[in-house]
């Protein structure tokens, strides 16, 4: 039965454009997210390895080597059973620093541009057989099916279709090498129908031909000697030649290193498919022998390549022919898409900005789009027009092995970058081209072209090309490659720029970059220097993006965060314009400093970041090591005195818990900045400091808010590797409570020393005034003058006024000496307030307020009279200071129960709720300077404590104004017998 070429490409049309759906709704974000990201999606993807060759191919390699077909699977399976130590290195770097394809990934580590230009052009032509592998299997497919129509038309719609599709959704708008989830679900859904479709096919071919898998085994049995080629062709040169060739394939190849690496949106499910694939291509390859077979025993008509489309027509089951043709439409669309966006990429950064580099113009992303867009149609449209021109001289087999084998020379080279540091550009450089040279001349040129280079040679017994020798061609250029790789990099040296790259890809080694100046001193520099090479909104775009992506402020001075913003900016543009002119634009606009005399030293915040993120993958030596590091950091960030550590350029490395509460600045903010940066007045404490040839410092007074504060500072100097000025560490201790606690004693002691002076000045005066007293008296006595009497009278009520002064200047000073027994009895309350107030009213120089007494005399308490003026002075003194002129304070008193309930109230400011609870710790004062002591509540804390009371304070007073404040005190109430029994009679 025959088909339509057209009804074929309407079926084909029909299901592209389901696919096109697909992704559209993924880009809109109609399919959760957590599907794009699963695991399963990106095993699937992967299947993209599966291609017309797996689909078709296949069929005739098993046809043609036996058992041997199986290496196409096997080798790539082996590559990602070893992704642990082989892909999961790749992915690393790729994801550091932005590389998106293999020459991206020499360009970055051999440093140098000709590596990723000779490893493009060659892997471009590579890739040229097997684009033409898939056209040629497509158009094949539609001469099966249709053998009597001409079907280049309808091949070249289909061209068409894909590169509109590859377009729409590889190169829309894009503006750096950034991922593609909507083309990766579409991927992902294509390896899912071809796995669907070649299961399904297989089954039902193994029931409608043979009768089931059961009769298939007999069959076999009864025909050992037709399908002997499956024994036959079992050899083991091309079998570990394919093996290697297709391990080298899921490294090397455009389309797999895109899938696998830069497209890959979570790393950990790389280690999902690392048995993953191996399971989805085991499945795909079990159906092969099935195929083979039938076509075998039915004689289908094609060759074996195409017995899956033979097979439906012979078995007249038409819908078999449409489903193995859509898919191989899924096989061959999906390696076409991926590939051509590969190399597109590849070429736009290593052929296209190399020779023209259209920087500082208007919109420079919108050109890479247009250049990206119009490779893409020179991609399909030269593997196109290379599968006419080869007009199926070749089998699927032949073009498959010729593009794979053209891989594996590039096998050293991503080998090198990871497990061979030594290896260097001038060895891989010599080392390709070498093996390229005998690969084309023993491969292409006599395959392709005809051309036979060994019949040329002056020998008479010559050589020939033998086709089926192509694995000795293929095994010697790869050792060829080798050798010269090996010996030129062992006889050359590399650049510095060349180590360091290869420091960053070695696996188990850990970049450690240098803590150099950057000209540029904030972001905002960053964006007027890059602005000459890419123009004001290409350099504000990509700085912003950079900031945004490690999460820096939108202007950033900070020297460690100023080199994190370079190296993003530098991965970046690596993904946009390619790794060497990426690394150019950086180098040109945002250079470092003139190194100085002294070598820069590492950046250690940075190794101890990166050290966190490995830290789970540290065992043996190197575990026990880190874990030691980590004991050592966690002592000093919980060290109980402020430490920072500062590096020989006084940039901020360490910043602990301790200093974090000391100057209220958090680690994040300050570690990377110079030390002069940070918040005054820190930043002029510990600059003086470190700066200083002192490594001690007591006392050093530093003002913060408006206050006094003392610190003692220390210094320590780390040496390393025996040099000298490494760095340094400051310790800070604050000194300030200790400070305020000595100035306050050497003031207690001050007043102490005029309270004894007092009493004894008190002493003194009081022996002429009573002599005063005494004449004055005797004056009254010996006269009868009333004019003499009455001036006599005077003097006696002023002496006697005198003497009450000193007696209560005297009892004061008497009521803090402690070592007296405190004698307590019924006490007036109201006397002592009175008293209290006349010894305030003494002084004229403090705000003239009025005491108003409402305690009543009959008030009584039992305590020390003296001790409690005491704290009535106090506290009456604190109101006056809280007063303003005229106001008025109240004392009054309650009996309650068995206690006096005392009140002291002012109508001054009132006290905040955070300072209430400290008013009774000593030396706390809410006063200005010299004015208080602090220890006046204090003492009547302690004294209130002594008559087995209680003291609260409150404030507001007035809860609508928001001013006062009240003094509430507890006091044992004095009691008669009398007063004791009736009071128990009436609880009673």
């Amino acid at each position: 039965m025959n088909f339509s070429a057209w009804s074929l490409l309407a079926y084909g049309a029909l299901y592209l454009s389901a696919l096109f759906g697909l992704a559209y709704i993924t880009e809109r974000g109609w399919i959760p997210l957590r599907w794009v990201r699963h695991p399963a999606t990106y095993v699937l993807s992967l299947g993209v390895y599966a291609s017309a060759w797996a689909f078709y191919g296949s069929v005739g390699l098993a046809y043609e080597f036996g058992y041997g077909f199986l290496a196409f699977y096997l080798g790539v399976c082996g590559a990602f059973l070893l992704a642990p130590v082989l892909l999961i290195p790749v992915l690393r770097v790729t994801k550091s620093y932005q590389l998106s394809s293999v020459a991206d990934l020499f360009t970055f580590r051999y440093r140098s541009q000709a590596a990723g230009t000779i490893s493009t052009l060659f892997i471009s032509f590579a890739s040229l057989a097997l684009l033409a592998l898939q056209f040629q299997a497509l158009d094949n497919s539609l001469h099966v099916l249709a053998p009597s129509q001409d079907t280049r038309i309808v091949s070249l719609l289909f061209c068409a279709m894909i590169i509109f599709f590859a377009i729409f959704f590889g190169a829309r708008g894009q503006t750096r090498a950034e991922r593609h989830p909507s083309l990766i679900v579409a991927i992902a859904l294509e390896g899912g129908l071809k796995l669907v479709i070649i299961l399904a096919l297989a089954i039902l071919i193994a029931y409608q031909v043979f009768g089931g898998f059961g009769e298939v085994n007999s069959w076999l049995q009864e025909n050992a000697q037709r399908i002997s080629a499956m024994e036959r062709h079992l050899e083991e040169g091309p079998w570990r030649a394919m093996l290697l060739i297709f391990f080298a394939s899921a490294l090397v190849m455009p389309h797999m290193f895109h899938v696998t690496f830069t497209e890959n949106l979570n790393p950990t499910a790389l280690y999902k498919a690392s048995w993953g694939l191996p399971v989805y291509l085991l499945l795909m390859s079990l159906p092969i022998p099935i195929f083979m077979w039938a076509g075998i025993k039915l004689s289908v008509p094609t060759t074996p390549e195409f017995f899956i489309l033979g097979l439906g027509q012979v078995l007249n089951a038409p819908w078999i022919s449409i489903v193995a043709f859509l898919g191989g439409l899924t096989a061959a669309s999906g390696l076409l898409i991926v590939t051509c966006l590969a190399l597109a990429s590849m070429m736009l950064n290593h052929v296209i900005l190399p020779v023209y580099q259209p920087l500082s113009r208007g919109n420079i992303y919108s050109w890479l789009t247009w250049v990206r867009r119009g490779l893409i149609l020179f991609i399909l449209g030269s593997g196109y027009l290379f599968s006419l021109f080869l007009d199926n001289r070749f089998s699927l087999s032949e073009l498959g092995i010729l593009a794979f084998s053209a891989g594996l020379q590039l096998l050293p080279g991503v080998m090198a970058v990871i497990y061979w540091p030594l290896g260097n550009r001038n060895g891989f450089i010599s080392g390709l081209c070498a093996g390229v040279s005998l690969w084309f001349v023993t491969m292409p040129l006599p395959i392709l072209f005809g051309v036979d280079v060994f019949s040329v040679n002056p020998w008479r017994d010559s050589y020939s090309f033998n086709p089926d020798d192509w694995h000795y061609y293929v095994m010697a250029s790869l050792t060829l490659n080798i050798f010269i790789f090996v010996m030129v990099s062992l006889f050359t040296d590399a650049s510095q720029a060349e180590a360091r790259s290869a420091q960053a890809c070695s696996v188990d080694t850990l970049m450690r970059p240098s803590r150099r100046e950057l000209v540029a001193t904030s972001s905002e520099q960053f964006k007027d220097f890059l602005t000459e090479s890419l123009g004001r909104q290409a350099a504000e775009r990509e700085v912003n993006h950079a900031l945004a992506q490690l999460q820096l402020h939108e202007v950033e001075y900070r020297p460690y965060a100023l080199r994190r913003l370079r190296d993003q900016i530098e991965a970046n543009l690596s993904g946009l314009l390619g790794p060497a002119l990426a690394q150019d634009i950086v180098k040109q606009n945002l250079s470092f400093k003139p190194a100085t005399s002294v070598a820069p030293a590492q950046d250690i915040y940075f190794v101890e970041s990166k050290l966190e993120e490995y830290h789970n993958r540290l065992s043996g030596l190197a575990g026990e090591l880190d874990t030691l590091r980590r004991y050592h950091r966690q002592t000093l960030q919980n060290l109980p005195i402020a430490t920072c550590s500062l590096g020989a350029d006084l940039e901020v490395l360490m910043w602990n818990h301790a200093m974090e509460q000391l100057t209220g600045i958090p680690a994040p903010q300050v570690i990377g900045s110079h030390i002069s940066a940070i918040a005054k007045p820190w930043s002029t404490l510990l600059f003086s400091f470190a700066n200083a040839e002192e490594r001690h410092v007591s006392k050093k007074r530093l003002d913060i808010n408006g206050a006094p504060h003392w610190f003692n500072l220390h210094k320590a100097a780390i040496e390393s590797d025996g040099a000298s000025g490494a760095g340094q560490v400051l310790l800070l201790e604050d000194y300030t409570e200790t400070q305020l606690l000595e100035d306050e004693l050497v003031h207690s002691e001050r007043l102490a020393s005029v309270g004894r002076l007092a009493a004894g000045v008190a002493h003194e005066i009081g022996n002429p005034v009573t002599g005063i007293a005494c004449l004055a008296q005797n004056l009254k006595l010996m006269t009868s003058n009333e004019e003499v009497l009455e001036t006599s009278g005077h003097i006696l009520v002023q002496t006697q006024r005198v003497s009450r002064i000193l007696q209560t200047l005297m009892n004061f000073a008497r009521s803090g000496n402690y070592t007296q027994s405190a004698q307590h009895g019924p006490t007036e309350l109201k006397r002592c307030v009175d008293e209290a107030i006349h010894l305030l009213s003494l002084s004229t120089k403090e705000p003239q307020v009025l005491y108003v007494n409402e305690v009543e005399e009959t008030v009584k308490v039992m305590g020390d009279g003296q001790r409690l003026v005491q704290v009535f002075v106090n506290l009456l003194s604190n109101a006056r200071d809280a007063s303003e002129a005229s106001a008025n304070i109240w004392v009054r008193a309650s009996l309650q129960q068995y206690s006096i309930h005392v009140e002291v109230e002012d109508e001054g400011s009132g006290i905040s709720g955070d300072q209430i609870d400290h008013l009774f710790e000593p030396f706390y004062t809410t006063k200005g300077p010299d004015k208080g002591t602090g220890l006046g509540l204090s003492l009547v804390y302690s004294i209130i404590e002594e008559h087995y009371g209680h003291i609260r304070i409150e404030s507001p007073a007035d809860k609508e104004s928001g001013k006062g404040t009240r003094v509430i005190i507890e006091l044992p109430a004095y009691q008669s017998d009398s007063e004791s029994i009736s009071a128990e009679l009436t609880e009673t």
